[in-house]
């Protein structure tokens, strides 16, 4: 039995735990989540399972087939497409929209972390890389004053975890020029760039990942309306 830690109710927990196990991929594409046995290893009721099941079926990473029940969503390089499009719009957004509200301390702490990023090439670690990549955004997104936009890249990163535990895996080289790009964003925001300016930075820097990753796996194919 898994001992679970932290705050929250046991929906909670529970959602956080299957919810990890899909962003590691220990939980793959395909695997089947059957309540008896997830809620015997929580020490819970399936009652919570069942409720975080659905959530995660609501963020697009768990999909339902009729006479299966749930499994983890299948994703083809189409759906990472159409996340890493959408992500780059809301987030793009949510960037130019907090821009105006990250003081000095939170653009320093963005700096900070790219700065890590930075040094991690050396030696890369894609997963680690990936992580700090996330915080680097988190910095710039999360003071958005739009609650609606904020949940839209919270799902979207949301549901890039449960397709790809690592862009950067695939296209190791991309990892270089993610750096430049976050430090060129840092400076459009410093230097109070207009929102609009911010704001294509931020969805181009989300669109180039996704035109390496799918430059990688078809080299002479040119993704279609890009």
């Amino acid at each position: 039995m898994t001992t679970l830690m932290g705050e929250g109710s046991k929906s909670e927990q529970a959602y956080g735990w299957i919810r990890s196990r899909i962003s590691s991929h220990a939980f793959g594409p395909g695997y089947r989540l059957v309540l008896g046995p997830i809620a015997d290893e929580l020490g819970m009721s399936v009652v919570p399972v069942r409720e975080a099941i659905r959530r995660l079926e609501a963020e697009g990473l768990v999909t339902f087939e009729r006479n299966v029940g749930a499994r983890v969503s299948l994703v083809d390089e189409g759906e990472y497409a159409h996340t890493m499009q959408t992500l780059g719009l809301v987030e793009g957004a949510a960037t130019a929209l907090s821009a105006p509200l990250l003081a000095a301390d939170s653009l320093a702490r963005a700096e900070e972390i790219n700065e890590r990023m930075l040094h991690l090439l050396d030696h890369f670690d894609a997963h680690a890389f990936t992580r700090l990549n996330q915080d680097f955004h988190s910095v710039l997104y999360e003071p958005c004053p739009n609650p609606h936009i904020l949940d839209l890249v919270h799902r979207g990163w949301a549901r890039l975890s449960g397709i790809r535990d690592s862009t950067f895996a695939f296209v190791p080289g991309r990892a270089r020029h993610s750096v430049d790009e976050h430090t060129r964003i840092l400076e459009l925001i410093r230097s109070g760039a207009p929102a609009l300016e911010i704001e294509l930075a931020a969805r181009d820097h989300r669109w180039r990942t996704m035109d390496a990753f799918l430059e990688s796996r078809h080299p002479h194919h040119t993704e279609e309306g890009r």
